[in-house]
């Protein structure tokens, strides 16, 4: 539907967020990702391990502020592996990379760097044995020439992480994302299989999906989570259950989003 006029869904349209916990973690500054027992809490260059169960921290890895992750944006459990994605933001040019980690003793083990992109990196999903990630553009002090969000791409790659396929966020869910200069920090698949994704400061969760025909996403409905955007992740072990983050409290926000009907 990219060529019709539409009005934004603003609304949840049926869609439904209930706080269920929190849990405090100095660590929750660019997102969390989630495991059966664990999670796990991103900040630029350190990465936390928490229980569940408990919320005590049981592991850190810290790559310090002069080493060479310079800015962990999110990550997600994929095969066993803790998968987090880097950039050099606001470094311009833009540099990105995959930056691997083993979840049970946050030990870095692989690097992939993609090296100079059409966008930054921001977050990595597996789908249907493609990699599905987001490369976004800039407004502000981060913006290459001639490129601002609306540049915002999201790529399919292969195991090689080759290019196989792209599309573009619908104009109006960029203009409300991206008043700041910001795009989109957080995507991830969840209930229903849908595309879930978050800004960067908007207390909001918006629900696409991938179009019939064309290049650009449907823009479902828009889910009020008291959080600040950034990355998320889906429980595994409840897969209605959204783990977010709380930038200004330090905190990993966990709540249940039902779908309509």
């Amino acid at each position: 539907w990219a060529g019709e006029a539409r009005p934004s869904p603003s609304e949840a349209n049926g869609w439904t967020y209930t706080e269920v916990r929190r849990y405090r973690a100095a660590e929750a500054g660019q997102g969390v990702a989630v495991d059966r027992d664990f999670f796990y809490a991103i900040n630029n260059h350190t990465i936390a391990k928490y229980r569940k169960d408990t919320g005590e921290r049981v592991a850190l890895w810290e790559g310090g502020a002069g080493g060479e992750i310079i800015h962990l944006n999110s990550g997600s459990i994929v095969n066993g592996r803790l998968y987090t994605v880097h950039s050099n933001y606001p470094g311009v040019p833009m540099l990105s990379s995959v930056e691997i980690f083993d979840p049970a003793t946050l030990t870095h083990i692989g690097s992939h760097s993609f090296g100079r992109m059409d966008g930054s990196f921001t977050w990595l999903e597996r789908r249907q044995q493609r990699w599905i990630a987001c490369f976004v553009h800039y407004g502000q002090r981060a913006a290459e020439p001639a490129r601002d969000p609306a540049w915002t791409q999201i790529l399919a790659l292969d195991d090689e992480w080759r290019r196989v396929g792209g599309w573009a966020l619908p104009a109006a869910l960029l203009a409300r994302i991206s008043d700041r200069g910001y795009s989109a920090s957080g995507g991830a698949f969840g209930p229903g299989g849908y595309l879930y994704l978050t800004g960067h400061d908007n207390p909001e969760v918006y629900v696409l999906a991938f179009p019939a025909a064309g290049s650009v996403l449907r823009w479902l409905a828009t889910l009020p989570v008291p959080i600040q955007g950034q990355a998320f992740s889906w429980d595994p072990a409840e897969p209605d259950l959204l783990y977010t983050i709380a930038r200004k409290t330090r905190e990993v926000v966990v709540g249940r989003v039902t779908l309509p009907g």
